[in-house]
């Protein structure tokens, strides 16, 4: 095979010109010869000139100036820079753009003088002040964050004084400065269970010494009974015109209010409008015997109801004389007993009964009293006033 080949070449080299055999034989000569090739041709670089700036565009003030081909060196570039320009002319055009940014704290330019007067100033008021703290021994004391504490609760000296019924009324009295008449009142706390409905303490008693207060007295019935109600001292007598009157206006003008048996039917009728001041067996306003009633009433009935587990009264004047005022408490904790539930089972007349005692003035303050001193007001009364 490779014998023919031979004889095809050396029959044709005869046609060939000389020229074309010779270069022929050298484009050959690569496949058959273990020489090294020849150099290529050299490339030759193509450099574009840089786009002209428009004339109306100025650079910036911070742009440096363009660099000439002399600044930069083959030395002073890497292998990395090398290989992208060692086929481009040696000259760069740098690109610059304009600042977006605000400038770093440490790119303003501080002030390093301060004007002679500023100076001059400022001296003048450290001296001055240097003098006041002189003259006044001011100790200058470091601004020291304080360090969170817990603020110790101050204990109270003991328990609350508790005071005998007869100095607690002394002290009432000596506290009593307003310039009116005060009322002695009673503040009563109860142990009973405020959300039981079947322990409410309700009831009326006839302070001995009255409260104080003028009271109009309203009276319903009719015939012999109304006038034995006028005849007692009744302020304000009627039947069935009195009570059609109220209900029309809605309005009422007296302070404690009386009926008899046979009208109690028809004065229910205003009972929205009487409220408090319905009549009650219980109390006493629901009777026949009108006329000791409307002196009852007269002479200070007092009515009390707990609200809340509390009872508030007002037992008369501060200007009562002391021992009336002591009738008064003793009456009033007399009936409190009296009207003590079935229902609370405790082994004391007091205790787990009344756990607390106030006396005070209108505008003064409260005094605890002793339930010593209470029952022994209680008893008093009842020693006076059998029952």
């Amino acid at each position: 095979m490779a014998a023919a080949a031979l004889e095809h070449f050396l029959t044709h080299t005869r046609r060939i010109p000389r020229s074309q055999l010779s270069s022929l034989f050298l484009h050959h000569r690569r496949y058959f010869c273990s020489d090294n090739s020849p150099q290529p041709p050299p490339i030759q670089p193509v450099s574009y000139a840089p786009k002209p700036k428009p004339a109306d565009e100025t650079p910036p003030e911070n742009a440096p100036a363009n660099l000439s081909e002399d600044t930069f060196s083959v030395r002073d570039l890497t292998r990395e820079d090398f290989r992208y320009l060692k086929d481009s002319p040696m000259t760069i055009t740098p690109v610059s753009y304009s600042k977006r940014v605000a400038p770093l704290p440490e790119d303003r330019v501080a002030v390093e003088e301060e004007t002679v007067e500023l100076q001059t100033e400022s001296k003048t008021i450290e001296a001055n002040n240097r003098a006041v703290r002189r003259v006044f021994r001011v100790v200058e004391e470091e601004k020291e964050v304080p360090f969170p504490t817990l603020i110790k609760v101050e204990k109270k000296d003991g328990e609350r004084k508790v005071f005998d019924l007869q100095e607690a009324i002394r002290q009432v009295k000596a506290n009593a400065k307003r310039n009116f008449d005060e009322t002695l009142e009673a503040h009563v706390n109860l142990g009973i269970d405020r959300r039981r409905s079947d322990l409410g303490v309700s009831g009326a008693v006839v302070l001995p010494h009255g409260t104080g207060k003028i009271v109009k007295v309203a009276v319903f019935a009719d015939g012999a009974a109304a006038e034995e109600a006028r005849a007692a001292g009744a302020d304000i007598v009627g039947a069935d015109e009195f009570i059609e009157e109220i209900r029309t206006s809605g309005k009422i003008n007296f302070d404690k209010c009386i009926a008899t048996h046979s009208m109690m039917q028809r004065v229910t009728k205003i009972g929205r409008i009487l409220r408090g001041l319905t009549p009650n067996a219980k109390k006493g306003t629901v009777t026949n015997n009108v006329a000791a009633a409307v002196q009852e009433a007269k002479q200070g009935l007092l009515d009390f109801r707990m609200k809340d587990a509390i009872v508030h009264v007002g037992l008369g004047k501060v200007s009562f004389p002391e021992e009336a005022l002591q009738a008064n408490v003793g009456a009033f904790v007399n009936a409190l007993l009296l009207a003590k539930p079935a229902g609370l089972k405790k082994t004391s007349k007091y205790a787990g009964y009344v756990n607390s005692f106030h006396l005070c003035s209108t505008m003064g303050p409260g005094f605890s009293i002793s339930i010593q001193s209470l029952s022994k007001a209680a008893d008093q009364y009842v020693k006076l006033r059998p029952q």
